[in-house]
C-alpha cells in the first residue's frame, strides 16, 4: 500500500474536476486540500489516455498512488464510459431475468458483466466503481431506479448484488453498494427533491433493507437521500445520526466505508458547508461531491474534517482488497457472458 504524503490524514471528501484535464487552480486546491479521492463524470472522459492522464494527475496531486478514483459504471443508462469505445452492458435488471429462469446462470452473469466492467475501469487506472444497485424495484415508484435494480425481490438482489462485488474485486475494482438502505420505494428523484417514504419499518426490514444486509461485508456504500420517517421523520438517511447509526451500522451491520451521495442533489437543505458537516455529524465517513465547481470544493473543504482513524482504516481495508490482483482473463469472461446473453434475451 502506499504511504500517504504527509502524517495528516486526508480531508474526509471525494471531489469531482471540471473538465477532461486538470485547470492550475485545481492542481492547487487538490494539492492543498488532500482530498481523500475523486470521482470520474462523463464530462471528464475523452479517450483512453486522456483518462489514464487525468487520473494520474489527481494521485500526483496527493502524493498517494493508489488514491480511490471513482466513476457510476453501471451499465444500462448509467454509464459514464460511453460505447464504442467501450463495451455497452445492460442494465442489470437483465441478470435478474436470467435468474428467474436459472438462479445460476444468472448469477454467473452477473459476476462476468462486473468482471468485465471492472477490467475495463482498472485498464485506466480507475479503482472503484459506485456499482452495484442493490435498491428494490418497487412498481408505481419513481423510475430513477427502475432497470437499475436487478429484481423486486430481496434476497434475489442479495444473491445477484453479491454476484457482481465478487466480478468487480476479482478485476481488481473495489465495489460501492448503493443506497443504503435503500431508494427503490421512493416516489421522488432525490436528484430534484427530497423523497419521504413512510413504509411500516418491519416491511422495510423485510424488503429494502434485506439485500444491504446481506451484503454488509462489502468494503464500500453509498447512502441513499431519502427520509425514512419510520426511523427519523425529519432527515434522510445520509444526515440522519440515528439512521445511521442504529440502522446501517447497528441493524445492518455495515462495516465499510460509509460515503454519502452526492451533497449537490436538491434532497439536501443548507448551504454546502452545512450540508458537509450534517453529513459527517451523522457518521458518514466521507462526503461526495460531484460537479467539479472549484469555489463550491473550496466551501466543503473549509467544512470538511480529515478522515477519522476509523475511516482511514476503512478506505484503507477497501483499497487492501483489490492490491496485487492478477489481471483477469477477458476475453474467456466476455465469450462466456455473451453465450448466456444470446440464449436468454436474444
Amino acid at each position: 500500500m502506499s504511504i500517504p504524503r504527509t502524517s495528516r490524514a486526508p480531508l474526509a471528501a471525494f471531489f469531482g474536476s471540471a473538465g477532461t484535464t486538470l485547470s492550475q487552480k485545481e492542481r492547487a486546491f487538490f494539492r492543498a486540500s488532500d482530498p481523500a479521492g475523486y470521482i470520474l463524470f462523463r464530462r471528464n472522459i475523452e479517450s483512453a489516455g486522456q483518462i489514464e492522464a487525468l487520473v494520474a494527475d489527481f494521485r500526483d496531486c496527493v502524493g498517494r498512488a493508489d488514491a480511490p478514483v471513482l466513476i457510476d459504471q453501471e451499465g444500462g443508462r448509467v454509464a459514464r464510459l460511453p460505447s464504442p469505445p467501450w463495451r455497452k452492458a445492460p442494465p442489470v435488471a437483465v441478470f435478474g431475468r436470467i435468474a428467474e429462469a436459472d438462479a445460476a446462470r444468472g448469477e454467473r452473469a452477473a459476476r462476468l458483466n462486473a468482471l468485465l466492467i471492472g477490467a475495463e475501469l482498472r485498464a485506466l487506472g480507475i479503482n472503484v466503481d459506485c456499482a452495484p444497485v442493490l435498491d428494490l424495484r418497487v412498481a408505481g415508484a419513481h423510475d430513477i431506479i427502475g432497470d437499475r435494480a436487478f429484481s423486486e425481490d430481496p434476497a434475489m438482489i442479495a444473491r445477484l448484488g453479491r454476484a457482481s462485488c465478487e466480478g468487480f474485486l476479482e478485476a481488481g475494482v473495489v465495489p460501492v453498494v448503493k443506497h443504503i438502505p435503500g431508494h427503490g420505494r421512493a416516489h421522488a428523484d432525490s436528484h430534484e427533491s427530497l423523497p419521504v417514504v413512510e413504509t411500516p419499518l418491519d416491511l422495510l426490514r423485510q424488503s429494502d433493507f434485506a439485500p444491504f444486509k446481506a451484503l454488509s461485508d462489502m468494503p464500500m456504500a453509498m447512502t441513499a437521500h431519502i427520509v425514512y420517517a419510520a426511523v427519523d421523520a425529519a432527515r434522510p438517511a445520509t444526515t440522519s445520526p440515528s439512521l445511521i447509526r442504529s440502522v446501517i451500522r447497528g441493524e445492518l451491520g455495515f462495516g465499510g466505508l460509509l460515503m454519502s451521495d452526492d451533497i449537490c442533489m436538491k434532497a439536501l437543505a443548507g448551504s454546502l458547508p452545512e450540508r458537509t458537516a450534517a453529513v459527517i455529524a451523522a457518521g458518514c465517513d466521507v462526503v461526495l461531491h460531484c460537479n467539479g465547481d472549484l469555489p463550491e470544493m473550496e466551501a466543503v473543504a473549509a467544512a470538511a474534517p480529515p478522515l477519522s482513524e476509523s475511516g482511514s482504516k476503512r478506505l484503507l481495508d477497501a483499497l487492501r482488497l483489490v492490491s496485487g490482483r492478477p489481471a483477469p482473463d477477458v476475453e474467456s469472461a466476455r465469450r462466456e457472458l455473451d453465450d448466456i446473453l444470446d440464449i436468454k434475451i436474444a
